[in-house]
């Protein structure tokens, strides 16, 4: 399992994972921090060798729990292809993450696969407040960061005027997205797990004070519902689908009582404690699948 630098905290369900990993694999298992690893070319072959200078053979597999947005391209992300050049099977793939490393690759993803989503405008290197003016930018709207996590850098506006108000004091380190705000989902969305093309949990997550953001790291409630809402779950599997990624958090709006529109999709989801009795057997037995695809 390849894990981000230190001294970060490892989330609960990414400790949780590496304990079963660790049942059924033993001492072939491993969790390795980016931090931790040299690579590179010597005598025109590839190596990965350790800080210390001992050779490290190519994992078979590398489960990837890292969040893919603040992934940077002359770090991670070259560490990961360099352990795919290598051999090794990466879960999720290195295509896979960056396809999802920002919401609005994903948008662009989904909706060529014909999956539903919010109207949603971005921009390049277009100043912030030019965008706001557009006429095209309709509020209200939500406004995210491309690259944001966990609820972070997200807030609705509800008419232009605070859009041009607060241009001025958002960050310019990644551009913004704004999207239709769903106003029939406010304050709740549904996270389904969805795992080698199966739905295996669902929650719904609930804005405790009314409140946009239903994020659990905002204060949200979280009430687990598995195979209450079919029609989400078979959405769900094509987002993923879509995305190329072996597991996946599909974060899910509702348009009526049983229609969706996908929000974002996570390459790296976490879970309820309660949610864990389904998704670490089938993370476990995806991870055995593709060992299993090797020999």
């Amino acid at each position: 399992m390849l894990v981000r630098q230190r001294p970060a905290v490892l989330r609960r369900s990414t400790r949780e994972l590496a304990t079963a990993l660790a049942d059924v694999h033993g001492p072939r298992f491993a969790v390795w921090h980016t931090d931790e690893l040299l690579f590179g070319v010597q005598g025109g072959k590839l190596v990965l060798r350790t800080l210390g200078g001992a050779d490290l053979p190519a994992p078979e597999v590398v489960c990837v729990r890292q969040v893919a947005g603040p992934m940077r391209s002359d770090r991670e992300v070259t560490l990961l292809r360099h352990l795919e050049r290598m051999g090794s099977t990466l879960v999720n793939t290195l295509d896979a993450q960056l396809r999802s490393r920002n919401k609005v690759s994903q948008l662009q993803e989904l909706a060529v696969a014909g999956v539903p989503v919010p109207d949603t405008l971005s921009y390049a290197t277009a100043p912030l407040e030019g965008v706001v003016r557009s006429p095209d930018l309709r509020a209200p709207c939500v406004v995210k960061s491309v690259s944001g996590a966990k609820g972070g850098q997200v807030f609705l506006a509800p008419d232009p005027y605070l859009l041009r108000e607060v241009a001025g004091s958002l960050t310019r380190e990644t551009p913004f997205l704004f999207q239709e705000h769903v106003a029939s989902s406010h304050g709740r969305t549904l996270r389904v797990v969805v795992v080698d093309g199966e739905p295996v949990s669902a929650v719904l997550h609930t804005s405790h004070d009314g409140g946009l953001t239903a994020n659990i790291a905002k204060g949200g409630s979280a009430t687990v519902c598995t195979g209450r809402y079919p029609k989400a779950d078979e959405l769900a599997v094509r987002a993923a689908r879509a995305l190329g990624l072996d597991i996946a958090g599909v974060d899910l709006l509702f348009t009526s009582d049983d229609t969706y529109t996908v929000c974002e999709v996570n390459a790296v989801p976490g879970w309820r404690p309660e949610a864990a009795a389904t998704i670490l057997p089938a993370v476990t037995a995806c991870v055995a699948k593709r060992m299993s695809a090797r020999r």
